[in-house]
């Protein structure tokens, strides 16, 4: 296993509430954003995202930081942001953000896994009974002036068959809502999943392509995902089947996309994720499929119901502050969770450290060697990081916290309160 190289910063004093510096880019709804002012801390917004150098000076002190999808956070980022203490994602994907990056610089991430699933779900719903019906087609020729009643090309979805690739948070529901409106489902996926109600599971995405009606997308961001869904499989998709991607525009192959849907052997098509998009509202968009008859194209709007990012502003928002106030970790993506009281009453250390033997006993007696009571103390690990959160008596003194930051192994050091 490779060995990850940490990044040691110096320790950090417990902040009031006025001194927390927080950015939030990409218009994370108000709900979120009232919530961290309603704390008291000091809350700037931007529309748009931000490119690295426009991030590198923005994000100058401050203390956490809130992006959607499309503003990247990178090594050189973190490098130049020697205050940040947390990252939230406001939005399901962690993809944009250099996680081992994170990691090396002691910066917990957050994401919203669960909040805006429904909204995908039945954004994909929707668009297969559209492509299904060729309602765009039908609603574009009637804003021509051109009446064109006919049931040609029109089909039902009862008794087709849906194949979902990705059968998370997402695809899950999704089987669901689809086998209630009549649809067979099978799905695939690289984990050994449950399957839901009456789905079952492929053993190859091949086999899935062989008998799907309906090919439905919703992997994860990862590498390894990039050109996944390429010429090769849309070849072996059923002659006349429907194509949709809600997941990740780096999955897909356009160029072959759009080569299938003109020969006529993909019917249709709805996409809501590209290989490269817009940074701000009204930037243009390019896209091969541009044009082309029977594809729905969105902007990436599968999340982006007033619901979801009501409900995504307050989680996320929820979780930047249980860390920054009380060390809490619960559902972060990158480091060990740690579920905390929200309101410490002790004075609270937060050590993030290198996982390795004996870091515990470290900090535990230069406590007490120090004097220093210990009334409460939590450990978890993950990889190669570790992560303790210890409770003490009393206010503990700069030269107890200068031996903890000089330790081997720390990454990095919070005194909380």
């Amino acid at each position: 296993m490779m060995t990850m190289n940490f990044d040691v910063h110096a320790p950090f004093t417990q902040l009031d509430d006025q001194d927390v510096k927080v950015l939030l880019l990409e218009n994370i709804h108000a709900d979120g954003v009232e919530f961290l002012r309603n704390k008291g801390y000091q809350v700037e917004t931007r529309s748009a995202a931000l490119g690295e150098d426009e991030l590198i000076e923005a994000i100058k002190g401050v203390h956490l930081l809130g992006i959607r999808s499309t503003t990247y956070i990178t090594e050189k980022v973190l490098q130049n942001a020697p205050d940040l203490l947390a990252i939230g994602a406001f939005c399901i994907g962690t993809n944009q953000i250099d996680l081992a990056a994170t990691k090396r610089h002691g910066v917990a991430v957050f994401n919203a896994p669960y909040s805006n699933t429904r909204s995908v779900v039945e954004l994909a719903i929707a668009e297969i009974i559209s492509l299904a019906r060729r309602l765009h087609e039908k609603s574009t020729a009637m804003h021509n002036g051109v009446w064109n009643k006919s049931a040609a090309g029109s089909h039902e979805v009862r008794g087709r068959t849906l194949g979902i690739i990705g059968y998370g948070n997402i695809g899950s529901q999704l089987s669901v809502i689809a086998e209630a409106l009549g649809l067979s489902v099978v799905f695939y996926d690289i984990d050994d999943k449950l399957a839901l109600g009456n789905a079952k599971k492929c053993a190859t995405i091949d086999e899935l392509l062989s008998i799907s009606d309906v090919v439905s997308l919703h992997v994860d961001g990862r590498p390894g995902n990039a050109g996944l869904f390429g010429d090769e499989q849309m070849k072996a998709m059923k002659p006349r089947s429907l194509f949709l991607n809600l997941s990740r525009g780096i999955a897909v192959d356009t160029t072959a996309l759009r080569k299938h849907l003109e020969s006529g052997h993909i019917a249709g098509a709805a996409l809501d994720v590209f290989p490269v998009e817009p940074k701000a509202q009204g930037d243009p968009f390019e896209s091969e499929l541009r044009g082309v008859p029977n594809v729905i194209l969105t902007p990436h709007v599968g999340g982006s119901t007033e619901e979801a990012q009501q409900d995504i502003g307050r989680f996320v928002a929820s979780k930047l502050r249980a860390y920054a106030k009380a060390g809490t970790t619960n559902l972060s993506v990158t480091f060990p969770e740690l579920n905390l009281p929200s309101d410490p009453a002790r004075h609270r250390l937060a050590h993030v450290h290198r996982n390795a033997p004996g870091v515990l006993a470290a900090i535990n007696t230069i406590l007490g060697d120090h004097g220093v009571n210990i009334e409460g103390q939590q450990l978890a690990t993950r990889g190669e990081l570790g992560y303790v959160v210890t409770d003490v008596s009393a206010e503990v003194g700069p030269e107890v916290l200068k031996e903890l930051a000089s330790l081997p192994e720390t990454v990095r050091l919070r005194q909380l309160s």
